[in-house]
């Protein structure tokens, strides 16, 4: 069984291209996380538009130590991650 409060939440929509991105690459490194789609729930979209100074950026990732990255690339998701070439 997976812990939800030790995995990563994924703020996103389907049609996002970085949300698809960054999916493939927690997937592609058989990263645990937990998705919610903000076009499909509303209190979801508004907790990422209070993070994001009104904005609904998206990816917004939330981490277990709640630590947040936005619109992260795969290097910033190495980094964070320490997996991969990142320093």
């Amino acid at each position: 069984m997976i812990d939800d409060q030790n995995m990563i939440t994924v703020y996103g929509t389907v049609w996002c291209g970085d949300c698809r991105r960054a999916r493939a690459f927690l997937d592609r490194h058989q990263i645990p996380y937990r998705w919610t789609d903000v076009d499909r729930d509303p209190a979801a979209a508004a907790y990422v538009e209070s993070l994001n100074h009104g904005f609904r950026s998206v990816p917004t990732l939330i981490w277990p130590d709640g630590s947040v990255l936005v619109e992260p690339s795969d290097r910033q998701l190495e980094q964070k991650l320490g997996i991969g070439n990142a320093p």
